[in-house]
C-alpha cells in the first residue's frame, strides 16, 4: 500500500510540474508576441530556481523543527529528511507560488530583477507561510484549513504580485493621463485557452496529490469537487460577463475556470459536492468583478489577471471553508469560529507577504533597478533581454503604391523600419 500511495503522490508531482506549461501558455497568450520568449524564459527559470532553492533552504524553513510557531529550523539540504517524495511534491508548489508574480509583472520587468525576487520568494517568503499552515506553525495550531493552498500558494503569490506591480508601475499606454484604463489586446487567445486546459488538467494532481495517499475515501471526492467548482465558475463568469458587458467575454471566462480552481483548493476535501458548485459559481463572479476592480480602481496593471484569479478568488476560497466545511462550517452548525480563523489567516498571510515583498523588491529597485527602459519595452523584451525573437517575421510582405515607396513617416522612418520597431527587430526609437 505504501508504494501505491507514493505512486499517487509522484503522479501528482508530475501533474503539478506540467501546470508550469499551462502558466507559460496563459501568460504568453494573454500578452503581446514581442515578449513571448522572455515569458518562456521566466517560467523555465522559475521552476528550475525554485526546485534548487527549495532543496537547499526552503524545505527546511517550511517543514523543519518549529521555532515559536513561525519558522522551521532544520532539514536544510534535506539533512535528516527521509521522505524525498514529499519534498519533491512540495517543491512544485513553491515554484507555482513564484510564477504567479511572473504573470502580473509581465512585459516590463528586468529579467535579473525578477530572478532575484523569485529567489527570495521560493527560499524564504513562501516557506514561512507554508510553515504557519502545513509545517506545524501557529495557524495550524489554531485550526486553519487550507487543504492544497488557496492561501498558502495562491494568495501568497497574489500578495507578492500586488507589491511588485505597485513598485513596477503600469505598462506604457495602459493608463491615459485622465486615469482611463486602455485595453492592450492579447496576442493569442487560443494559446491562452490551451494553457487554461493544461492548468485545469494539472490541478487534479495539485489538489488530488495533496491527499498524500491514494485514499479511496478522499481522492475521488477531491477530484470531483475540483471539477465541479471549475465548471461552475466557467458558467458563472461567462454569463455574468454577458450581463455586465453585453457579450460573453472570452478572457474572463477562461480566467473564470482558474478562479474556480483557486476557490476550491482550500476546501476541496472539506466541502460537499453541492458546496463546491456554489463556491465555483461565486468564484466566477468574484473573478469578473476582481479583474475590473484591480484594473480600474486599484490601477494595478496585471496583464493576465493573476491578482484577481489568485488573490480575490484565493481569499474567497479560504473564507468559503468557514461557511461550507461540513465539519465546523457556519452553514453546518459549526458557528463562526472556523470562519474567524480563516479570515485571520488571510490577513496574516497578506501582511507578511506584502510587506516582505515590498521591502525586498524596493531594495532591488533602489540598487539595480527593476524596469526595462522605455526603448526596450516598446521594442519588446524578447530582443532587449535575449537578443532574439519567439516568432520569425521575415515572410511578412509590405506593399505600398509605387509613387509612395520612398516616402517616410513623420519622424523619418520608413514603413518597414517602423514595423521592425513594433515587432522588436530594432530598438531604435522614432
Amino acid at each position: 500500500m505504501e508504494s501505491v500511495d507514493m505512486s499517487w503522490v509522484m503522479l501528482g508531482t508530475i501533474l503539478v510540474f506540467f501546470m508550469h506549461a499551462g502558466f507559460s501558455m496563459v501568460e504568453t497568450g494573454f500578452t503581446r508576441s514581442k515578449n513571448s520568449l522572455n515569458i518562456l524564459m521566466k517560467n523555465f527559470l522559475t521552476i528550475s530556481i525554485g526546485a534548487v532553492l527549495y532543496f537547499i533552504v526552503g524545505y527546511g524553513f517550511m517543514f523543519g523543527t518549529d521555532a515559536f510557531g513561525f519558522i522551521g529550523t532544520d532539514g536544510f539540504v534535506l539533512n535528516g529528511v527521509e521522505d524525498i517524495g514529499f519534498f519533491i511534491f512540495q517543491s512544485m508548489f513553491a515554484a507555482t507560488c513564484a510564477t504567479i508574480i511572473s504573470g502580473a509583472v509581465a512585459e516590463r520587468i528586468k529579467l535579473n530583477s525578477y530572478i532575484l525576487l523569485t529567489i527570495v520568494m521560493t527560499a524564504f517568503i513562501y516557506p514561512v507561510v507554508g510553515h504557519w499552515v502545513w509545517g506545524g506553525g501557529w495557524l495550524s495550531e489554531l485550526g486553519f484549513v487550507d487543504f492544497a493552498g488557496s492561501t498558502v500558494v495562491h494568495f501568497t503569490g497574489a500578495a507578492g504580485a500586488i507589491a511588485a506591480v505597485m513598485l513596477l508601475g503600469a505598462r506604457i499606454g495602459k493608463y491615459s493621463k485622465d486615469g482611463k484604463s486602455n485595453v492592450i489586446p492579447a496576442s493569442n487567445v487560443p494559446l491562452g485557452a490551451l494553457g487554461v486546459f493544461l492548468l485545469w488538467f494539472g490541478w487534479f494532481g495539485f489538489n488530488g496529490g495533496s491527499a498524500l495517499a491514494a485514499d479511496v475515501t478522499v481522492v475521488p471526492h477531491v477530484i470531483s469537487t475540483t471539477m465541479l467548482s471549475a465548471s461552475a465558475a466557467v458558467i458563472a463568469s461567462a454569463y455574468y460577463s454577458s450581463l455586465r458587458y453585453k457579450k460573453i467575454d472570452a478572457s474572463l471566462t477562461l480566467n473564470g475556470a482558474l478562479g474556480g480552481l483557486v476557490g476550491i483548493t482550500a476546501g476541496t476535501a472539506a466541502v460537499s459536492l453541492t458546496g463546491s458548485i456554489i463556491i465555483g459559481l461565486i468564484s466566477g463572479i468574484v473573478l469578473v468583478e476582481g479583474v475590473a476592480f484591480v484594473d480600474r480602481n486599484l490601477k494595478l496593471d496585471d496583464p493576465v489577471g493573476a491578482i484577481a484569479v489568485h488573490g480575490a478568488c484565493g481569499i474567497w476560497g479560504t473564507i468559503a471553508v468557514g461557511f461550507f466545511a461540513t465539519d465546523g462550517g457556519l452553514f453546518y452548525g459549526g458557528g463562526a469560529t472556523l470562519l474567524g480563523i480563516q479570515a485571520l489567516g488571510v490577513v496574516a498571510t497578506f501582511a507578511w507577504t506584502f510587506i516582505m515583498t515590498f521591502i525586498v523588491f524596493g531594495v532591488i529597485k533602489a540598487v539595480a533597478g527593476i524596469r526595462v527602459s522605455e526603448e526596450e519595452e516598446i521594442s519588446g523584451l524578447d530582443f532587449a533581454e535575449h537578443g532574439s525573437q519567439a516568432y520569425e517575421l521575415k515572410d511578412i510582405m509590405v506593399t505600398t503604391p509605387p509613387a509612395r515607396q520612398s516616402n517616410t513617416g513623420p519622424t523619418g522612418a520608413t514603413l518597414v523600419e517602423r514595423l521592425d520597431q513594433l515587432h522588436g527587430k530594432s530598438i531604435k526609437m522614432d
